[in-house]
């Protein structure tokens, strides 16, 4: 699955609107972020989503985001002993939460998703939380994310690569109500390869990501 205009969107709007929490950014993929990483890594409603860019969690002014209690995200084995790849870690998560809570929020254009997100990358991450906010959609349930991996590659980027399962995460259509959850022919766990690049402010933004439901 490449690239987040053609990941399951299409199948969610004519599937009755089924689970999509994959979210990646755009790009077609990069020859290291495909590659395998050995070794690497240790293993509601709209207004209870929301950032507040005035409540920084770290340098840069990174934004705050919160989720509902209705949407749960747990990171599992997040943490990595080399602090570099720590703070890979650390954004990679926050550019994954940035774009589920726009889809709760309602709103493709949340300032919190640019700034985890490199011009490319934020464009196709707009185009996926609209497919859900045109067609009323927002999430429920829990997300497991889990086995990240992480390295620099030669050309000084971060390579990221961690497994999501989908299986207690739902969609709702705001208007009937409706729950709807992963299709039962397709998978619900979810590998994501992302590549993400580091500012002169310090911020790994994604650049690049690719997706294979049923990679994990």
């Amino acid at each position: 699955m490449n690239r987040r205009p053609i990941r399951l969107l299409t199948a969610a709007i004519t599937a009755s609107a089924a689970l999509l929490l994959t979210a990646c950014g755009s790009g077609g993929g990069d020859k290291d972020s495909s590659d395998k990483i050995e070794g690497a890594g240790d293993g509601g409603s709209k207004a209870s989503a929301s950032a507040d860019p005035s409540n920084g969690s770290g340098k840069a002014g990174r934004p705050t985001i919160k989720l509902p209690s209705s949407f749960k995200m747990e990171f599992v084995g997040w943490t990595n002993s080399d602090p570099k790849l720590q703070a890979i870690l650390d954004d990679g998560k926050e550019a994954l939460r940035a774009d589920h809570a726009a889809i709760i929020e309602g709103d493709p254009d949340a300032s919190y998703v640019k700034f985890y997100n490199n011009p490319t990358s934020e464009a196709s991450s707009k185009k996926w939380i609209k497919g859900f906010v045109d067609k009323d959609l927002t999430l429920t349930g829990e997300a497991r994310i889990s086995k990240p991996q992480v390295r620099i590659n030669s050309t000084g980027s971060g390579i990221l690569f961690y497994c999501m399962d989908e299986s207690k995460g739902f969609t709702k259509n705001l208007k009937t109500k409706e729950v709807e959850g992963t299709p039962k022919d397709q998978s619900p766990r979810v590998q994501y390869q992302t590549r993400l690049d580091r500012t002169k402010d310090g911020v790994w933004k994604t650049s690049s990501s690719t997706t294979k439901r049923g990679g994990c």
